[in-house]
Order: structure tokens, then C-alpha cells, then sequence
């Protein structure tokens, strides 16, 4: 570390060391410990960081001491007065208009020489700069959750005869939101359309694009074509926009009256089914292209959907996990067992904690779907 002996050169040195030891994380807090750190390697005996926890633009920090090296004694005399020795610097941390603190850094046998204040000042805006970008990163990524929790939270309204459970569980508070999306649509003659999609990538404009999709989805679905019209629709709207992310999407057409429910899926995976037993299986539905390819060429698939069978579309934060076979994944979901008789949100429930959903390594966006029996008219034979 730099001293007056050593001059220019040792302050330089100082400085390179700075920079690759401090703001090797987003974390807030570590990025403070790596200050203290790094100054107890150098010219200090003790170092601390004392937060005030304001900030501008509505955001707030954690308040009081949130990092501290060495011999702490020196900075905190036993009688709680504050100590004016010579040899304890305090240090203002401030950044863009921000005001974060102070840093106090302290040695016991000497003063701190001319260049070591001036690495002691260096590392602290160091750190305030890479602290204030981790704020800034932690701001937006909030919006972005914010805007996904939101969108997912109010799909549409699905027709009394049909029982929709789902679940949104996003990767942690600070990771960058992903694209999941799910959605109900009504369609005329009591049937409901149901969708999950999957926007690749993540962060801010990952969210913007799924709101897009889920959009154009909802305009499309209101022409009543069959599932893999609407998603040829959707691939060749999104293949028009430059800067439209390719996103995955799975399709289900609910007609209650004829007992049916009709498949389409862009790139995403199979749909489960569990049974009045308890049993569940992996559809077999055809797989088209990711939307906004413009590749097309999707399939829709009918098969049986009765009052016993509960339809589960998910997303491939569910299953997938990392170093293993997505066969591997996929058998595990299918190899679930619900309790006889659950209701329909006892099946994402189940579902959720048998896959260990809330340690998933990617965002999670679950619905299912069941008919609802109608209750017997009154004074009808029994």
C-alpha cells in the first residue's frame, strides 16, 4: 500500500488492487464488506462502514453498520463517545446526489500518510459507485417483477364451467424476472381457451414482450380460430416486430359440451393430465416452432377432457433442472400421485411441492383446469 516513501507509483498500485478486489458482486452488502476488506489488507488496523439507509428516487438502504474489519475497538472507544484520535479518518460515502454514509477507517501507531488517504478516498467512491449501480440494477429488476406479478395476476375469466388454478413463483427477489405468462380466454359456446408461454430470456424487456404476446394473444383469441391458427397468427405478428424476443407457448381449447379439449404448442412442453385416481401422464402434442420465427407449421391435437381429468399447463422452470435430462425432468412430473379427490388447486399445490417449485432454478408459471359438475337440479330423481 502507498506511503510517502513509496509515492506515485505504490498509490497506483493501490488503486489497481482496489478495483479488482471491490465490486465483484451486485450485492449491496458485500460490496461494503470487500471495502473493508481491502483497506484492512492495506494501511488500516479497523474499518467500517456506517450507513444512514436514505436515498433518493423512493429507495432506501439498510441503515447502521453493515460492514466492519479488524480491530473495531479502535473506532468505538469503550465509553460510546466518538474518538478524536489522529489516526481515525472518517471518509464520506456519496454517490450521483446520494448520500449513503461514511466510511471510518483507523490505525493504532501512525497517521495515515498523504497517499494512503488519498487510496482510502479512492476505494470508498469505488465502492459508492459500484453500490449505487447495484441500487440502480435492484430498482429496475423490481419494476420488472413488479409488471410480471402484475400481468400474471390477472388473467381473464374463464366460463363457470370450467375450475382454473395457477401459480406464479418467480426465480428469488433480486434475480432478473424471466417471461412466463400465463392466461383464460372466453370463447363463444362455453368454451375456454388456455394458455402458458414462455418469453426467452429475462430482465425488463423480457417482461415488455410477454405483456406484448399476451396482448396480441387476447386479439387473436377473440376470432375463435382453432389453436393452431391462433398460434400461426401469433408467430407471423411477432416475426414482424425486429426486436420481438422468441417465446415458447402452449395452447388448450376447452369445449365442456362435447367433452373435448383441443392442442397446439409452439415450442413448449408437453401438458399433463391427472386422473380421478390420482394418476397423471404427459400428453402427446405436437411441437411447431418457437413464436416469432415465421417458421410456422403448427398442429392442433383433440383429445378426451371429461369431469376426472385435471389439465396441467406449466412452464419450464417446473421441471427442468440443471444437468438432467429433460426426459428425466418430465417423468418426474408424470410420476406424481394427487390424493382422490382433490380439487384443482390442490393439484398445483401438489404439483408445486413434489417438484420443489419454490427452489427452482428458473421462474415458475403453473395453471390447470378442470370441468365443474354441475350440482343436480332441485327435485330431480335421485
Amino acid at each position: 500500500m502507498a506511503s510517502d516513501r513509496d509515492g506515485p507509483q505504490a498509490r497506483l498500485r493501490a488503486m489497481e488492487e482496489a478495483v479488482e478486489r471491490i465490486g465483484t458482486s451486485s450485492d449491496e452488502g458485500t460490496i461494503w464488506r470487500e471495502l473493508t476488506g481491502f483497506l484492512l489488507r492495506g494501511p488500516c488496523d479497523a474499518a467500517a462502514v456506517d450507513l444512514t439507509g436514505g436515498a433518493r428516487g423512493g429507495r432506501s438502504g439498510p441503515a447502521g453498520r453493515v460492514a466492519a474489519a479488524g480491530d473495531t475497538a479502535l473506532l468505538d472507544p469503550p465509553d460510546g463517545t466518538e474518538t478524536t484520535s489522529a489516526h481515525v479518518v472518517p471518509v464520506p460515502l456519496a454517490g450521483r446526489g446520494e448520500a449513503y454514509g461514511r466510511l471510518l477507517a483507523a490505525r493504532a501507531d501512525s497517521a495515515f500518510s498523504a497517499d494512503e488517504t488519498a487510496t482510502l478516498h479512492f476505494a470508498a467512491r469505488l465502492a459508492c459507485a459500484h453500490v449505487g449501480h447495484a441500487r440502480r440494477l435492484a430498482a429496475t429488476e423490481k419494476i420488472a417483477l413488479d409488471l410480471q406479478r402484475a400481468l400474471v395476476a390477472e388473467p381473464g375469466r374463464p366460463h363457470p364451467n370450467l375450475e382454473v388454478a395457477s401459480r406464479y413463483l418467480p426465480l428469488g427477489s433480486r434475480a432478473l424476472v424471466g417471461g412466463d405468462w400465463f392466461e383464460t380466454v372466453r370463447l363463444h359456446f362455453g368454451r375456454t381457451l388456455l394458455v402458458v408461454g414462455d418469453v426467452m430470456g429475462h430482465g425488463l424487456e423480457a417482461a415488455v414482450d410477454m405483456n406484448a404476446y399476451r396482448s396480441t394473444l387476447r386479439e387473436v383469441a377473440s376470432t375463435d380460430l382453432a389453436p393452431h391458427r391462433v398460434l400461426r397468427r401469433l408467430d407471423a405478428l411477432s416475426a414482424a416486430e425486429d426486436d420481438r424476443r422468441p417465446a415458447t407457448c402452449l395452447i388448450v381449447r376447452v369445449d365442456p359440451a362435447r367433452g373435448t379439449a383441443a392442442y397446439a404448442s409452439a415450442g413448449h412442453l408437453p401438458p399433463a393430465v391427472f386422473t380421478a385416481d390420482g394418476a397423471g401422464e404427459l400428453l402427446d402434442v405436437p411441437v411447431g416452432p418457437p413464436l416469432g420465427t415465421g417458421v410456422g407449421g403448427y398442429e392442433t391435437v383433440a383429445l378426451p377432457f371429461t369431469a376426472d381429468r385435471t389439465v396441467l399447463l406449466y412452464t419450464d422452470g417446473l421441471v427442468e433442472r440443471r444437468g438432467e435430462d429433460i426426459d428425466t425432468s418430465l417423468a418426474r412430473l408424470a410420476a406424481l400421485r394427487m390424493a382422490a379427490g382433490c380439487g384443482v388447486g390442490d393439484v398445483v399445490d401438489a404439483v408445486c411441492a413434489g417438484l420443489d417449485a419454490q427452489h427452482a432454478e428458473d421462474d415458475v408459471a403453473v395453471l390447470a383446469a378442470r370441468l365443474r359438475l354441475r350440482p343436480p337440479l332441485e327435485g330431480a330423481a335421485g
